[in-house]
């Protein structure tokens, strides 16, 4: 467990130079791929090759114009999706270090298309299994989540089985310097899709949903999930699941802290949601 100055004083200790040069994040374009990428960017000057890889040409563009080639010309953008493995298998070429952050993470859309996840979350894993074993790829940390652990919805299960394929895969590695590893972590503040926005966007209209006035989430900051990734990069060697101890909150003190004068309407779970 590493709480979150440690591995801070950690980064900076190691600041001068990133152990890998070629880099490729899968679902690049998110959240956390975009914040991977400017701290890379920003604090490395041996990085040679980025390669985002994902499937949306329109998030691509926009990044593309956050990160122009003028200024970042190690910066490249690959389109594809984790689902070919022909298309992995080409992406990989001359890649040392793949961060796996592609996913569907929509728990109830689980619940309503559970072999879209499947394929996407389990299968595209394996594809990036096999891809790896036929690539100059080094290290591999795919990113997970606290839904994994003793899983009740689809989505959940989904990364439990992705975590698997990526642990058992140090076993068929044989002679090459190659390994897998996990990062799991609850939810980012402040993420696309979260609940945060969410909330400040529908205060604004005088009032909140609220799916469970018990319910409570696992939180961590963007800034702590990007140093704790790249600490795992860093210092993996193969097979761990690092889980970080980070605070919670709940759910009824974020709607009172967002929208103290707010009516709070009580909506009930969505499908496949832990309270």
């Amino acid at each position: 467990l590493f709480k979150s100055k440690e591995f801070l004083n950690c980064i900076k200790i190691c600041m001068n130079d990133f152990p890998y040069s070629s880099i490729l994040i899968t679902g690049g374009t998110g959240s956390f791929g975009k914040a991977f990428t400017s701290y890379l960017l920003k604090n490395f000057k041996n990085i040679n090759r980025l390669v985002i890889f994902s499937r949306d040409e329109l998030k691509q563009w926009e990044m593309s114009n956050m990160f122009p080639h003028e200024k970042y010309p190690q910066l490249r953008f690959f389109m594809g999706d984790i689902r070919d493995v022909d298309r992995l298998k080409r992406a990989f070429e001359d890649i040392e270090l793949i961060i796996h952050a592609a996913a569907l993470k929509q728990v109830p859309a689980a619940e309503y298309n559970p072999i879209e996840f499947i394929n996407t979350n389990v299968i595209g894993s394996e594809n990036i299994v096999q891809a790896t074993l036929d690539s100059s790829v080094k290290k591999v940390v795919s990113l997970s989540t606290d839904k994994a652990a003793a899983p009740v919805n689809l989505y959940g299960a989904t990364k439990l089985c992705s975590d698997k394929l990526f642990i058992a895969a140090n076993n068929i590695v044989g002679k090459r310097d190659l390994s897998y590893s996990i990062v799991r972590y609850g939810n980012i503040m402040g993420s696309r899709g979260s609940v945060i926005p969410y909330f400040l966007r529908t205060a604004k209209q005088g009032k909140i949903s609220i799916t469970d006035p018990n319910m409570t989430r696992f939180n961590i900051s963007l800034k702590e999930g990007v140093n704790m990734v790249s600490w795992a990069a860093e210092n993996s060697i193969g097979g761990e699941i690092f889980v970080p101890k980070i605070p919670s909150y709940r759910i009824m003190n974020l709607a009172e802290a967002i929208g103290p004068n707010c009516k709070k309407e009580i909506i009930g779970i969505r499908p496949g949601e832990k309270i």
